[in-house]
């Protein structure tokens, strides 16, 4: 279960921090080389840097508003607001990067480029190669100890964590490092060819990156804001964990849902035995919430709601399902 382990808030903090850091002198930079040099791969680098470095101010943003405590006007807490930045973010690599480097790409197609010395652009390729890949390093290393902690394989953790600040970073700056050696490539074979075709293409397949990368984040991030249940494994344990308790007869119904990195809410319709008094239902409730907060850390919210059996709902005509 990715959800089950302690918050890890200040690692992601950290990462993203790191991140935005790396991207913002790299931007300037690629801006600086791409200008000089006349290459629409570099512009579009530098689009791609500007668009990374807005996108982890509104991950930061999304981690500082999202560990805000409950209070009387939001009772669950604000853990899903960091969907709503994270999702936004999305949204800016996908105008910055994306929209910006196919459309440069495409104007230096139809209309070709003039390419000047592209000796400061190796340079700041070579440069931003090891920003971003120390960026990566940093955020693959805290995926590794969240994956590890959690049991699960990296490539599902990732692919399934909530921690959408974590995976934006390990993605983007993925996706920084190809990009970077895109440009390079359509650097090169404009150097060796004398023609400008091939930073346009370049340029084209950096937005088409960019374009996969702002889908694949604000779909998953999307799939949170909609509302995603906890793994069946760990449904299946925690009815389980239930139907351990004495007093309980059956668990009707069982809902859970993600709130964040480390935080899922369960309600359940439970079936108490008919021959329990008030008192044993109560304290079974009690135990019932001690049992899943135990086995399962990122359980923050349990609701229980004592409902008739099927068996009862048939005598009185109800539907059998609650």
């Amino acid at each position: 279960m990715t959800e089950n382990a302690q918050d890890g808030g200040g690692g992601s903090i950290f990462t993203v921090i790191v991140a935005a850091v790396a991207n913002l002198g790299i931007a300037v930079a690629k801006a600086v080389a791409g200008v000089i040099s006349g290459s629409s791969a570099m512009l579009s680098e530098a689009a791609h840097s500007v668009a990374d470095t807005v996108t982890e101010v509104l991950l930061l943003t999304a981690l500082k508003r999202s560990d805000k405590p409950a209070d009387e006007d939001h009772p669950l807490g604000y853990g899903p607001e960091r969907y709503i930045w994270a999702m936004l973010a999305a949204v800016a690599t996908f105008v910055g990067g994306a929209v910006f480097s196919l459309y440069d790409g495409i104007h230096t197609l139809v209309m070709g480029e003039e390419l000047g010395n592209p000796l400061i652009s190796y340079i700041v390729l070579a440069v931003a190669f090891v920003l971003e890949g120390y960026s990566l390093r940093t955020g693959m290393r805290q995926a590794r100890e969240e994956a590890k902690r959690t049991g699960a394989p990296l490539e599902r953790y990732l692919r399934r964590t909530p921690d959408t600040a974590l995976k934006a970073v390990v993605m983007e700056d993925s996706a920084a490092l190809v990009g970077l050696l895109l440009a390079a490539g359509g650097l090169l074979a404009g150097q060796l060819t004398g023609s400008g075709v091939w930073d346009g293409i370049a340029a084209l397949c950096i937005g088409l990156l960019l374009l996969y990368v702002a889908w694949v984040l604000g779909r998953a991030n999307a799939d949170l804001l909609i509302g995603r249940p906890l793994p069946k494994p760990t449904r299946d344990g925690i009815r389980a964990e239930l139907l351990a308790v004495e007093h309980v007869e059956a668990v009707l119904q069982l809902t859970t849902l993600v709130q964040g990195p480390h935080k899922a809410l369960v309600a359940a319709k439970i079936d108490f035995r008919d021959v329990s008094t008030a008192a044993q239902v109560e304290w079974a409730c009690e135990q019932a919430e001690q049992r899943l907060r135990a086995a399962y850390p990122a359980v923050t919210r349990v609701y229980l709601d004592p409902t008739p059996g099927y068996a009862q709902r048939r005598q009185e005509g109800l539907n059998p399902w609650p």
